[in-house]
This record gives C-alpha cells, structure tokens and sequence, in this order.
C-alpha cells in the first residue's frame, strides 16, 4: 500500500500582520518568514509523517534545492519531482493575521507545466491497494486520476482552490472528495444532484469534519480537538494527508477523521505549513491525553 500524490509544490513567504488589509490599504507587516508550502506538498509531508509510502509526482524550477530536501527529510519519495529549465517554483505570498486566519496569492509557476503525458508511466508502479492524492493547483488531474482508476486505485481529490469545471472533469475518476464547508456549498450549489463519488470528506474548522458514505447513506462526525490556533495555513492539508495514510493502513472511517482531526488540530498551534505538520508520534501522544 502507498500514497501517490500529484500535488502542488510552493515556497511560502509568510507575513505576519496585526490584521488583514482591506482593499487599497497598505500596512507593515510585523515579520516575515519562508517555508515550504503548496497544497501538494503539505499533503505528501502528512502523509509521510504519517507514516504512508509517500510518493510525490510535480515540478519545480532549477533552483530551490532546499525544497526537495526537506520534503525528502520528511519521508517523500521525490523521484517523482521534475526539474524545468524554464519555469520557477511555484510560490504563495500569505498574509497572517493575529488571530490566525488568512489572505493567500499564489503563483503556479512549475505546477501549471507537468507533462501529462508522462503521468501514466510515473504511475505504473501503482497498486489497486494504493491511493491517489490530486488538488487543483497543478494540472494534469484527469489524466492522473484516470490512469489511477485504471489500475483500480483509490482516487482522493480536494477540491482546492475550488474551480467549478475542474471539479466537473474529476468527478467521474474521484472516490473520495474532500472539501471544506465553503466549496462544499459552492460544489452543491453548482453541481445538483447526486455526485458520482463514494465518499464525501467535508471539514468545518470548529466544527470538526464528516465523512459521508454515498454508497450506505451513513454519515460519520468527528468533533475538532480544541486549541488555541496560531495559524490555520495548511491545516486542511494535514487533515487530507493523514485521513489518506489511515486509510492506506487499513483504518475504518471513525478512527481516520479522528487521527486526522488531531494532526490537524497540532498543526493550527504552530506557525509555517508544510514545515509545522506533526509526526505520528506526537498526533499519538496527543491523542493519548483527549477523552475517548
């Protein structure tokens, strides 16, 4: 069993603000840090962390070695990660505020360039016990879903950033959709009907998450741990990532929302995102002092 994940990959230059900007303000941020980042990658990393066979399928530029080496020092297969000559690596200017929330730019970059059509061949390795990571911030997610499918894999596909037609294209290839309540409603309210997948992953911050077999009708709630958060950046990854690695070792649906509910909940205590994701052991320990 493994994860395979054709996922964005980002450096994050982060800006820590008293408060958000507003349209055509201008304000000094009080710090500024960088660090690895992209929806793809912090996913790999949390499914690495984990403790899933993570492999990762991207591109980046030339430069930013460090990059590759602390998703390898994670545990990530990075055999997977083309280098392109004539692209940079992909980058996101994040905006953090004092309560933890968030304004995020992105610019693709190397994500938007891979080669679809030597996605079938990076994925020949793949087992039907494996699963497939795919998000919106690169492409080639049918042609990677498809191959996956073929080989009767699992398909997990976050609808992020969420983008209607992408969502449309991936559908009839996904097994599990993974969102947050706001696309969910954007999904529902563009999509009406009922969604050619088997299962729906929906977090709510706060809230907690659900999952909802589509096959049985029955729906599963897991509530979020409470902590005090410090950023949210990457905590939708996190959740994703680990509720793909329990599943990958054969975890049923109750005990995956929470492992992933607890990773996720670390992950908003500390600053960074791909860099601030926990290990299994601390998602253990703290699992180890939560009520059952």
């Amino acid at each position: 069993m493994a994860i395979w994940n054709l996922g964005s990959i980002n450096i994050d230059h982060v800006y820590r603000m008293d408060s958000l900007p507003s349209p055509g303000e201008t304000l000094a941020s009080r710090s500024y840090s960088i660090g690895l980042g992209g929806k793809g990658a912090n996913q790999s990393v949390a499914a690495a962390r984990a403790g899933a066979s993570t492999h990762h399928l991207g591109a980046m530029g030339r430069a930013d070695g460090w990059v590759l080496e602390r998703l390898a020092d994670s545990g990530v297969d990075i055999a997977g990660i083309r280098r392109l000559a004539d692209e940079v690596t992909g980058h996101a200017l994040i905006l953090l505020d004092a309560e933890g929330e968030n304004a995020i730019v992105i610019h693709p970059g190397a994500n938007r360039a891979i080669d679809e059509t030597a996605l079938p061949d990076a994925l020949s390795n793949m087992a039907p016990s494996d699963t497939l990571l795919i998000q919106n911030e690169t492409n080639g997610q049918v042609a990677a879903a498809r191959a996956a499918r073929t080989r009767g894999a699992r398909v997990i596909y976050s609808a992020a950033p969420f983008d209607l037609e992408a969502a449309r294209a991936i559908l009839p290839h996904a097994t599990i959709l993974a969102m947050n309540a706001g696309e969910a409603r954007q999904l529902f309210a563009g999509h009406p009907g009922d969604l050619p997948v088997a299962g729906l992953l929906i977090t709510m911050g706060s809230e907690g998450a659900e999952y909802r077999d589509l096959t049985t009708g029955q729906t599963w709630h897991q509530p979020a741990f409470p902590v005090d958060p410090v950023d949210t950046t990457g905590a939708g990854d996190t959740f994703a990532g680990y509720f793909a690695a329990a599943l990958d070792e054969g975890r049923d649906i109750p005990a995956a929302l929470r492992l992933a509910s607890a990773a996720a909940a670390i992950k908003v205590t500390r600053p960074g995102a791909g860099d601030a994701i926990p290990t299994r052991a601390e998602v253990e320990a703290f699992l180890a002092r939560q009520p059952i």
